[in-house]
């Protein structure tokens, strides 16, 4: 397989916790794992595995029910997907990493904070919530039937998109490349695939136990993110003992897509200073 930059994947699958996780693993230096969200495969962090890896051994991987590894017809929770990670280090030969989790990968690395503390060297939470508001819950719920209502899949990808790029991604042409993209992948999800996987993250609480989180973390929120809005991502700073909060101006629920320069640069230097290697900013 050849990535987007014309060079070879390093991806393979990894027998784990029952299942066969894909797994793509990008660089040398300190271990960084990248968790994705809702429907995104290991693709969706595709600046991150070019522009990381001369830095750090940068790994992504499909989630249970995206991309390359399958969903099982058991129930599925995020904790268990918390455990396939930690398995996947361990198979890796990873001992700890630097966790960076978007959207529903910010609640698998949540759970994987409070599962496995000792395979979490720090925590980036992207995008992040603990708990559903009513707002969220009744935002979840139209995506749920929107996925078998749209007219079509581009109608869908349409009107879901609207919660999670910004508009200029919209003006400028960014989201329909998105959705051409994703109508071209080899591995698509289907419709109650996506229902199922949403289910599971919509069953994500981890309000009261995230004061047991020890790792050093970083929490962003997008100004404009309507998705998971900065009310959320704030009560999760909040309840992390030392945590930090902070907005990224004018963007919205996937800035590391969106404005990946400037993401990558903010977790680079996080991941310095944990490791010893930057003054405090």
């Amino acid at each position: 397989m050849e990535d987007e930059a014309g060079g070879a994947s390093m991806g393979e699958h990894v027998e784990v916790n029952g299942t066969t996780l894909w797994a793509e693993s990008r660089g040398q230096g300190p271990d960084v794992l990248l968790i994705a969200g809702l429907s995104d495969p290991a693709e969706a962090w595709q600046a991150q595995l070019d522009g990381l890896s001369d830095r750090y051994r940068v790994i992504a991987f499909d989630n249970r029910g995206s991309g390359r590894t399958p969903l099982p017809e058991r129930p599925v929770s995020v904790g268990m997907i918390a455990d396939d990670a930690a398995e996947l280090l361990r198979a890796l030969g990873v001992d700890r990493a630097h966790v960076a989790g978007f959207s529903g990968g910010s609640a698998i690395a949540q759970e994987l904070a409070l599962r496995h503390p000792e395979a979490v060297r720090s925590l980036v939470l992207m995008s992040t919530w603990a708990r559903a508001d009513p707002y969220f819950t009744a935002m979840t719920r139209f995506w749920h039937w929107l996925a078998t209502q749209a007219p079509d899949e581009r109608a869908m990808l349409e009107a879901f998109f609207l919660w999670i790029y910004t508009p200029r991604a919209h003006a400028n042409g960014m989201v329909q490349h998105i959705i051409d993209d994703t109508l071209a992948f080899p591995y698509p999800q289907s419709a109650e695939t996506f229902q199922r996987q949403l289910e599971t993250f919509m069953r994500h609480d981890t309000l009261d136990r995230l004061p047991g989180i020890m790792a050093p973390t970083l929490v962003l929120a997008g100004e404009l993110d309507m998705a998971t809005p900065v009310r959320l991502g704030r009560a999760v700073a909040d309840a992390i003992p030392g945590a930090r909060f902070e907005i990224m101006p004018q963007e919205a629920h996937q800035p590391f897509q969106e404005s990946p320069d400037l993401f990558n640069a903010r977790v680079d230097a996080f991941w310095r200073e944990v490791d010893g290697h930057a003054p405090p900013s």
